[in-house]
């Protein structure tokens, strides 16, 4: 088995508040702080089962606490007023109900990540666990479903700015300010960008103080009221009753649980990673799920209602509902710079990631591999990637946030197999504790995570089939007809 080795990405291109990726692909995203690309020293980690992987050698201070904190900053709760309005509007008003589904399937995902983090204590997360267990092929493809992933959370972010800004000035159309703000982040990722870990902190810091805000207003509206209903948030309108709807919103809310696993992206730094990684993962999917639902509950509460005059913007009715004008301008301001910010490092992220595997030869090297002389930075990539982006132009929030659910769907559904492989079939830990651990709670984890999957809608799963059609085709050329195996990626330089 070759060495892999890969760098932490902490600090730097957290890709923003509203939509935190999953840990890097194969750790390709390193830590570009001021443009620079640190070198670490290379020391041998020996998981469960005698594999050998080399990793960074780094400072292990991070203790569960830590280790808790940085999953929430990943995983913060404004994210549910994304899309707030169509979800509420596809459940039926059950949005509570759906975010708990969500949050149910995710433990036990969360879990799996868990434990494949303990046997593999390295970043990579999904595309590192998937590779170990099943080789790289697979892991491979386990890498390409993120791609999708990657690809998208840009495009949901133009979205996004684009929505909120028309709301304030209605006489100019979305698309204006959606390819403003494409051809602002494309120039900035071309000439290189400072370290925003800071301008991170603070948009971060803006937003849970406007969930304090936004509790304390809904509280005090709420108790104006002669009367409310405390069970309308799970029991919806009547008129969309049933699973199916459940659903198909909990299959979108999948996006507001990615990030969960960036927490592997600290095993290097953890103190006692093999322990606190799986606690710190399990417990930032439960707190930050049961956030998700009482932001939910409560924004239902003070605005028991799913119809809106515009279900993309949804958010900006309950909020004026709860606080008035002050309140809005206030969630609206910070909304359009957090989607701006995430723009930009999500932009950055994959460019890189797509960077790097031009330069391994994963893709074509003279097109994706290519830097600027003078700037430094991945021109072509970014350029491609402002491309791509562009079809937001023509896209719904809707089928682009399902699109970034397909993606983390098929990242959890391959590591809950991992953990399948790699535990009780690899390593054979049977047994009753070992068989309910290893097997039974990875099964249900991946019935779930499939069943979220199918619920997806029909033109999702089409777009997202023909790209793991497309990645199949892809690994087929670059192996020569699967006689080979597939190209990995090497971070050694």
């Amino acid at each position: 088995m070759t060495p892999v080795t890969t760098f932490s990405e902490r600090s730097s291109f957290k890709s923003g508040p509203w939509l935190p990726a999953p840990a890097l692909l194969a750790g390709a995203l390193c830590r570009v702080a001021d443009g620079k690309v640190p070198i670490m020293s290379k020391s041998l980690l020996k998981p469960p089962g005698g594999a050998v992987l080399a990793t960074d050698q780094m400072n292990r201070v991070l203790g569960l606490p830590n280790l808790v904190l940085f999953g929430m900053v990943y995983m913060v709760p404004l994210t549910i007023f994304s899309t707030y309005g169509i979800v509420t509007e596809i459940t039926g008003g059950r949005l509570p109900l759906a975010y708990l589904i969500t949050m149910v399937a995710m433990i036990f995902t969360a879990r799996s990540y868990g434990l494949m983090s303990r046997a593999f204590p390295v970043g990579g997360s999904a595309y590192v666990y998937t590779q170990r267990s099943f080789g790289p092929n697979i892991g491979f493809m386990a890498g390409w479903a993120l791609l999708l992933d990657y690809l998208f959370l840009p495009m949901i972010n133009y979205l996004l700015l684009g929505i909120y800004m028309h709301e304030f000035f209605p006489a100019v159309p979305p698309w204006a300010f959606m390819l403003a703000g494409m051809v602002v982040v494309t120039v900035l990722n071309v000439v290189g960008i400072v370290s925003v870990a800071r301008t991170n902190i603070v948009i971060i810091g803006f937003q849970f103080l406007f969930i304090i805000l936004f509790v304390i207003f809904s509280v005090a509206y709420l108790k104006e009221q002669a009367s409310v209903d405390l069970w309308a948030p799970f029991r919806g309108n009547g008129e969309l009753g049933g699973f199916a709807p459940l659903a198909a919103g909990a299959a979108i809310l999948c996006l507001s649980f990615l990030g969960f696993d960036s927490i592997t992206t600290f095993a290097e730094e953890a103190r006692n990673p093999k322990r606190d990684m799986p606690r710190a993962i399990l417990l930032t999917t439960l707190i930050c799920g049961l956030m998700f639902v009482g932001l939910a509950y409560l924004s239902h509460l003070v605005y028991p209602s799913h119809e809106f005059e515009n279900a993309d913007s949804a958010s900006i009715q309950v909020i004026f509902a709860a606080g008035g004008d002050f309140l809005t301008i206030f969630f609206t301001a910070g909304f359009i710079c957090g989607a701006l910010g995430s723009a930009l490092i999500s932009q950055a992220s994959v460019a890189r990631i797509l960077y790097s595997m031009g330069r391994d030869g994963v893709l074509p090297r003279k097109v994706f591999g290519y830097l600027h002389p003078r700037f430094k930075t991945p021109t072509f990539v970014i350029l491609i990637v402002s491309l791509i982006s562009l079809t937001s132009l023509f896209a719904s929030l809707e089928m682009v946030s399902a699109m970034i659910s397909f993606g983390a769907l098929v990242a959890f559904s391959a590591v809950n197999l991992a953990v399948i492989k790699y535990y009780f079939l690899a390593h054979r830990q049977r047994g009753l504790a070992s068989t309910v651990n290893y097997l039974l709670l990875p099964l249900v984890g991946l019935c779930l995570t499939i069943w979220l999957w199918t619920s997806l809608s029909p033109l999702s799963l089409q777009i997202g089939l023909a790209w793991i059609v497309l990645g199949l085709a892809y690994l087929g050329y670059v192996t020569g007809g699967f006689k080979r195996k597939a190209p990995m990626l090497d971070l050694s330089e």
